[in-house]
């Protein structure tokens, strides 16, 4: 059997949870290894602030409460993307207004941002589809001009960049997943990154159940108290021990995961070329993580029939998102602005082949082997 996903592993996970529990003596949040963790993210990205959170979902439930969002606020962003990603603006009272994705990309189409803008549009939150960046620099120039907020959902974008900046650091705030299925794991898990610095204390208090407790662990307040509304979003010292060993792992883990991703990439441009499916599209200003790897084919029978063909050889494949503007929680809370040309196309035709850290060459051709087969080809 060759899985779809396998959690990450590097080897040093069990060492480092153990020192939080044997020498750290420190169980809950923002411990040492928490820290590290903070320092990496803000390091490697260039973030004012990073803030690990329970999971990618509370991250952006972080990210849209820092918004300030009011009831009936209008929240923009692409129908093709995980629930998480309209639940945490729904749980504010506002209003998901979904727009048509690109073809290339599966990213949220700029061009059709500005047509759906309101009077009571807040925000823009820009969904970095399997660590391939969007078009950043025209959704924050229509956010200017409308002044509006940027939320970047880079749930998979982790280690990638657009035009050499890294996702999640380039609209107000930007938000990441680690949970296990993602290229860095500690179960499940999160980061806030607040790249306005003004707002970091707001999102330290909102982290920390309403309180200024981290500006009491830093020594500038003698006592710390309730000052606003909060929640507990920090996660346990063993998650971040657990995640601080893969991203000291980094490098090596996206090497290998671009290697993977080339290798499939490379062994089936023959049936692209040949017009039997469609690959993915990297634009050149993007650097991609590798976080994906996916195939288009004609439609969703051919995608079902496929899906059936590689499981009869034990190869789990899988398909992704659901569109949400057609699902009942996305009826009853938000819109469709516009024509749904892609969205429901692209979902209904897209694949997801194994894609995980350690996924072997072989591994590899038993996959590309099954496709081929699929179509009566032979390599």
């Amino acid at each position: 059997m060759i899985p779809f996903n396998l959690p990450p592993y590097v080897g040093k996970e069990l060492d480092y949870m153990a020192q939080a529990v044997l020498v750290n003596h420190k169980l809950c949040g923002d411990g040492p290894f928490t820290k590290q963790c903070h320092r990496w993210i803000e390091e490697r990205t260039g973030c004012p602030k990073a803030l690990l959170t329970t999971s990618g979902s509370s991250a952006l439930e972080m990210a849209a409460l820092l918004c300030d969002l009011q009831p009936g606020d209008e929240v923009i962003l692409p129908s093709y993307t995980f629930t998480s990603t309209a639940n945490a603006f729904v749980l504010c009272g506002a209003v998901p207004v979904f727009v048509d994705i690109r073809p290339d990309t599966l990213n949220i189409d700029e061009r059709k941002i500005e047509a759906a803008i309101t009077d009571r549009t807040r925000v823009i939150c820009a969904v970095h589809y399997a660590g391939v960046g969007c078009e950043m620099d025209t959704i924050m120039d229509i956010a200017r001009r409308h002044n509006l907020k940027v939320v970047e959902d880079a749930a998979q974008g982790v280690m990638a960049s657009y035009k050499g900046r890294a996702l999640g650091t380039i609209g107000d705030f930007g938000c990441y997943s680690f949970h296990e299925t993602k290229n860095y794991s500690m179960g499940e898990g999160g980061a806030v990154l607040i790249n306005d610095p003004d707002r970091i204390e707001a999102a330290e208090i909102l982290r920390e159940k309403g309180t200024n407790r981290a500006k009491f662990l830093r020594g500038q307040v003698d006592k710390y108290t309730w000052t606003s509304y909060g929640s507990s979003y920090l996660p346990s010292e063993l998650n971040a021990a657990h995640l601080l060993a893969q991203l000291e792992a980094a490098e090596e883990i996206n090497r290998d995961r671009l290697a993977s991703w080339q290798d499939y990439y490379d062994q089936l441009l023959p049936l692209q070329e040949a017009g039997l499916l469609e690959l993915a599209q990297i634009p050149e200003e993007c650097a991609h993580n590798a976080h994906m790897f996916h195939i288009r084919l004609r439609d969703l029978a051919e995608r079902t029939a496929l899906t059936a063909h590689l499981r009869e050889r034990e190869i789990v494949v899988s398909f992704h998102y659901v569109p949400l503007h057609s699902s009942p929680a996305g009826l009853r809370y938000g819109r469709f602005h516009g024509v749904d040309e892609q969205t429901t196309r692209q979902s209904e035709r897209l694949t997801r082949l194994p894609m995980y850290y350690g996924l072997t060459a072989e591994e590899r051709a038993q996959v590309v082997d099954g496709i081929y087969s699929f179509f009566g080809r032979s390599r």
